[in-house]
C-alpha cells in the first residue's frame, strides 16, 4: 500500500463521493477509482459499496480507515521531524495525557521548554491510561502522563510526587453533599457512574470491600466531563479524582473525598529503547532533572 493512495481512501471516505474527492484532490475521477479498485484488489476486500448519490464505506472500509489514518498520521509526522532538524531545535511532540490534577506539573514543564525552545510545537491527546499507552507502542505519541496503577515494564518512566484524591462527584443538593466525606456503605445502591478502566475498578473494588457488591453501577466512563453532566443532571454519583471538574456557584455539583483516604499515584513514560527527535529528546532530559532535583 502507497501512502498516497492511502490518502486518495482517506478523501473518499470523508466525502462519500468519488466525484468530490477527485475535485479536492485534484485528479480524475477515472483515476481515482481505478487506483480504488487497485487497493480492494490488493487487500482482496470491498472498502465501498457504490450507490447513485454516494458510496458507503463497508466494515473492512472502517478497518482500513482507522488504520490508514494511524499510519498516514506517522508518515506526516516523520516527514516533518525530518524536514525541522537543523541548529535551531524545533519540530513537534507528541504527548498524552489522563485526566489528572499532574497536568499542571507538565504543563508548566512545557512551558519552560517552550521559553527556550519556542520553534518547538506540542500536540496533546486526551484519554486513559490503556488509549494513551496503545498510541505510545504505536509511536504516535511520544511520551504519556498515566495515572496508577497502570502496567509500565515495557517503559521507561519517572513517577511524580503528586497524589490524586478519589471521592464521588454529587449534586450540591444531594443529602450525601452534607458529608465531610464518604464511607463505602453510604454509596450503598446508589447509582454510580464508574471509571471504565477494569484495573482501576479492581482498586476501587477492593476499597469497597463487601459494600462494592451493592452499587448499582449505570454506567462507566473514560474522561470526566461528560460523566459530571450526567452527574448534574440527577443521573448518579461519579467516582472519580478531585479537582477534574470545575466546581463554582454556577453548577450543581460538589466532591467529596473517600474515608478512609484512597490515592493514586502518575506517572510520565515514554518508550524504552525508542530513537526520539532532538526536541522529545530534550523535552525529555528536562523532565527527568526537573523531577530528581
Amino acid at each position: 500500500m502507497e501512502i498516497r493512495v492511502l490518502r486518495y481512501f482517506l478523501t473518499v471516505a470523508r466525502e462519500e463521493s468519488i466525484t468530490k474527492a477527485a475535485e479536492i484532490l485534484h485528479i480524475t475521477q477515472p483515476t481515482l477509482s481505478r487506483q480504488l479498485m487497485q487497493l480492494e484488489e490488493e487487500l482482496r476486500v470491498q472498502l465501498f459499496i457504490r450507490g447513485k448519490s454516494k458510496i458507503t464505506i463497508t466494515d473492512e472500509g472502517m478497518l482500513l480507515r482507522r488504520r490508514a489514518e494511524e499510519i498516514v498520521d506517522l508518515a506526516d509526522r516523520t516527514e516533518r521531524e525530518f524536514i525541522g532538524q537543523d541548529n535551531l531545535i524545533g519540530g513537534e511532540i507528541f504527548i498524552g495525557a489522563g485526566e489528572t490534577h499532574a497536568m499542571h506539573v507538565l504543563a508548566g514543564m512545557i512551558k519552560k521548554f517552550n521559553s527556550e525552545h519556542p520553534q518547538v510545537k506540542y500536540n496533546l491527546y486526551s484519554g486513559n491510561a490503556d488509549d494513551i499507552k496503545e498510541r505510545i507502542d504505536k509511536g504516535l505519541i511520544d511520551i504519556g502522563l498515566l495515572t496508577e496503577p497502570v502496567n509500565i515494564e515495557k517503559y521507561d518512566f519517572i513517577r511524580l510526587p503528586n497524589k490524586e484524591t478519589w471521592g464521588v462527584l454529587m449534586p450540591k443538593d444531594s443529602p450525601l453533599a452534607e458529608k465531610e466525606y464518604i464511607k463505602s456503605e453510604d454509596l450503598t445502591n446508589m447509582s454510580i457512574i464508574n471509571t471504565k478502566r477494569s484495573i482501576v475498578q479492581n482498586e476501587i473494588e477492593n476499597w469497597f470491600g463487601a459494600h462494592y457488591e451493592k452499587l448499582n453501577i449505570i454506567a462507566t466512563y473514560n474522561l470526566i466531563y461528560n460523566a459530571a453532566i450526567m452527574v448534574e443532571e440527577g443521573l448518579g454519583y461519579a467516582i472519580c479524582f478531585d479537582k477534574l471538574v470545575n466546581i463554582n456557584e454556577e453548577t450543581n455539583l460538589c466532591f467529596k473525598p473517600f474515608y478512609p483516604k484512597l490515592e493514586t499515584g502518575t506517572v510520565i513514560v515514554w518508550k524504552k529503547h525508542q530513537v526520539f527527535s532532538t526536541a522529545t529528546t530534550k523535552f525529555i532530559e528536562q523532565i527527568i532533572n526537573a523531577l530528581k532535583a
